[in-house]
């Protein structure tokens, strides 16, 4: 039978041997057998990039994940291009230390990987050129929409019996047709698609 003690452990009935533990976010993990589990402390870990050797003191407890996020701040890598490497082993962002064998002293090797790097770089130049699109539509919209007001005025002029120059109605129009062209030349997927739909 499982009970749920104070703080984030689950145990079974009786000393706790084989029991679980509720790690932060939830994942409910193997519960370790020495006496001090219970106990959270910082631990100083050696972490090798290139030639140059990182001491960083962390949480036992904490996840690679969070122990790149220290090191983005130590080396200038961003933390989603890292690889770290213990015992010659590619170690997962969501593994924890302590479950991984890590303790006070070990080393661990970090590394950049560059076809991280260059998803993220490509994933942001999208971001970028989207944010563009819409921001150029937003600019058009406004523009074509107080050019349909300055038609809508001509036109009840007009519907009064009243007369409108020529030529102020031909470089209206004109304008207006010019922005519905640039915004034709847009491209762009899902949002930027939809938002020229509605516009149009």
């Amino acid at each position: 039978m499982m009970k749920m003690k104070t703080g984030s452990t689950v145990t079974t009935a009786g000393d706790g041997e084989g029991g679980l533990e509720v790690r932060p976010g939830g994942m409910v993990v193997q519960r370790r057998t020495d006496h001090n589990s219970n106990v959270t402390r910082v631990i100083r870990i050696r972490v090798k990039y290139g030639s140059v050797q990182h001491e960083i003191s962390i949480n036992s407890q904490s996840s690679f994940g969070e122990l790149k996020k220290i090191l983005s701040g130590e080396t200038g890598v961003h933390h989603q291009d890292m690889k770290i490497l213990y015992k010659d082993k590619e170690r997962d962002s969501n593994m924890f230390l302590d479950l991984s064998g890590v303790k006070d002293g070990s080393k661990l090797i970090l590394k950049e990987d560059p076809v991280s790097r260059e998803k993220r770089l490509l994933e942001m130049r999208k971001i970028a050129v989207k944010e563009k699109a819409l921001k150029t539509i937003s600019d058009i919209t406004f523009q074509v929409d107080r050019l349909a007001g300055k038609l809508s005025a001509f036109d009840s002029v007009i519907g009064k019996g009243g007369k409108v120059e020529e030529k102020n109605l031909e470089d209206l129009m004109e304008i207006l047709m010019s922005h519905l062209v640039k915004l034709d030349e847009i491209s762009g997927d899902g949002e930027v698609k939809l938002k020229k739909m509605i516009q149009s």
